[in-house]
């Protein structure tokens, strides 16, 4: 789907929320409160609503979502949603403010709900070959440069070549931190773990066949480099100088959920409906 394709099929909160209704429960809406089948379950046309018939509860299926509760009207939602998913390098909450018509504040609330929808619920273990490196992200404080500088915030990231990648947020970069992201993220089907020379991944050796690269010398030698994951982190760093300008540690991991699921559905022809399966 495109913008037009939004904006034209869901113009009105009826539209949308029968759309959401399919998504959320593809085999029939059961009771969110008692589990009840579909078939004890009716729907009250007149007020847009379904009720139980075991335990008498009434219910919206907006009810258990991140539009519960919500002011802003679902149409606002959807455009706000389609334009994170397609957004490469990410899009403000200034800019979504504009486009959708809301208040910078509203914007940000609805920026950051979505992406805890977009949060990996269902994570599958990674294998093949995995590249492991760490990148520090900027947060208030400025004070210095460098690994580790003031104010940075250090992430692991681990990619499946060809594959998905995952994030961790930690708070120092140590051996025993190093080894262990790998250690939950890996499956027994992993060939082989690539990083560089970075002497805190020394570690990984002893649990998994490990390759480093020295990038004072080349940054390719055969299978054994980390270059794709090093492509994930100039998109990461574009997001925030050319859309977020400074992350705090705080709100980091919602970022970060944003970009694994924009990048680990990239192959997925239609990633706004994955949005609101999770949602």
């Amino acid at each position: 789907m495109n913008l037009m394709d939004i904006i034209q099929r869901f113009s009105t909160e009826k539209a949308c929320r029968k759309h959401l209704a399919n998504v959320r429960f593809p085999k029939g809406v059961p009771c969110v409160k008692c589990g009840a089948e579909p078939k004890r379950v009716s729907r009250i046309k007149t007020r847009d609503l379904y009720q139980c018939l075991e335990c008498g509860y009434q219910y919206s299926p907006l009810v258990g979502t991140i539009f519960t509760d919500s002011h802003i009207p679902l149409t606002k939602w959807f455009i706000a949603i389609y334009l994170m998913c397609e957004s490469k390098k990410s899009i403000s909450a200034s800019q979504v403010g504009r486009t959708i018509g809301v208040t910078y504040k509203t914007a940000w609330f609805l920026c950051h709900r979505i992406r805890a929808a977009m949060k990996n619920t269902d994570f599958k273990k990674l294998g093949g070959i995995l590249e492991v490196d760490q990148t520090y992200v900027r947060g208030k404080s400025h004070a210095k440069r460098g690994r580790g500088a003031s104010g940075e915030t250090p992430v692991v990231g681990i990619l499946q070549r060809n594959g998905r990648v995952v994030f961790s947020v930690i708070n120092e970069v140590t051996s025993e931190k190093l080894e262990e992201m790998p250690k939950d993220a890996a499956s027994d089907e992993v060939e082989l773990i690539i990083t560089d020379e970075f002497t805190a991944y020394k570690g990984i050796g002893k649990l998994f066949g490990h390759k480093r690269i020295n990038h004072s010398q080349s940054y390719v030698r055969g299978v054994v480099h980390t270059n794709g994951v090093e492509n994930v982190w100039s998109l990461l760093k574009r997001s925030i100088m050319g859309a977020y300008h400074k992350v705090s540690r705080e709100h980091l991991p919602l970022y970060l959920a944003e970009l694994a699921f924009r990048f680990n559905n990239r192959k997925e022809e239609n990633i706004f409906d994955i949005v609101l399966q999770q949602a």
